[in-house]
């Protein structure tokens, strides 16, 4: 989706990654210029010494579970103390399985994290990154990164495709919003990703034909930032622009498919 943002951007001075210990954030952390100067957040806590270990002054780390009040004060502290002008929103959980079928606590991790989390740290971080640019004269950045399940209701990750829509409604809401000031905000949306994320949700499938690199989205959403405000990651498949009761049928089917197809490969073990 093009818009009127600008077609150029300085490098950020500082970036704020949740998420950062792997997969897509990690992806990011590795895209971001060397001039740029680094808050890293997850809940790994080796995984974040290795980080500064790596780039020495250049990072700070918190480690810190987004899905509580107490961890995402100290994330919002530690980026405001940095003066992040660049926020990448990346950190998500999900769970695989019927609705009914999920433990309650992982649906509220999911909402917590992949929604609450979102929308705490841009109220709070957005309104002085955008001051801190009309001083300077520069431009500050919101990555949101969202999912192409955002398009689409996917029976068997229900709260997790929820919850990736309201993010995308939520980003270009935010986009209509900000219109005129100096801050560039992006709903990232990529397909399936080659990440650990798969098996800590609990699906037991086999690999997705077509998953792209966690690079290939750190890349391409950076790219996108200031020149889109929604992009797309990844083949467009036909669910993501059908009707949404067609769009529910296509997804619904193929997940059922593919449960009919576990259920006689575990039959036979």
């Amino acid at each position: 989706m093009k818009d009127r943002l600008r077609p150029h951007r300085e490098p950020p001075r500082c970036a704020l990654v949740t998420g950062a210990t792997g997969g897509i954030g990690e992806a990011f952390v590795r895209e971001m210029p060397l001039a740029t100067d680094l808050v890293l957040t997850g809940r790994d806590a080796a995984r974040l010494a290795e980080y500064e270990a790596e780039f020495g002054t250049r990072v700070r780390t918190v480690v810190a579970d987004l899905a509580t009040p107490d961890g995402i004060d100290a994330v919002a502290r530690a980026a405001e103390e940095a003066g992040c002008d660049l926020l990448v929103n990346n950190a998500g959980v999900g769970a695989v399985g019927n609705f009914l079928d999920v433990d309650w606590a992982r649906h509220q991790a999911t909402i917590r994290v992949d929604v609450e989390a979102v929308l705490a740290l841009t109220h709070r971080l957005l309104p002085g990154m955008i001051g801190r640019a009309q001083e300077s004269g520069t431009r500050a950045g919101l990555i949101n990164v969202a999912s192409s399940t955002a398009f689409v209701p996917v029976p068997t990750f229900a709260t997790y495709a929820a919850a990736k829509a309201m993010i995308l409604s939520f980003t270009e809401a935010l986009v209509a919003e900000l219109d005129g000031r100096p801050v560039d905000v992006l709903a990232a949306c990529p397909g399936a990703v080659r990440t650990g994320f798969g098996t800590r949700a609990g699906y037991t499938g086999t690999a997705i034909p077509g998953a792209m690199s966690p690079e290939k989205v750190a890349r391409q959403s950076l790219a996108a930032l200031g020149r889109q405000s929604t992009v797309m990651i990844g083949p467009v498949s036909a669910a993501a622009l059908a009707p949404v009761a067609l769009a529910r049928s296509m997804v619904g089917q193929a997940f059922m498919r593919a449960g009919r197809v576990m259920d006689r490969v575990q039959n036979r073990d």
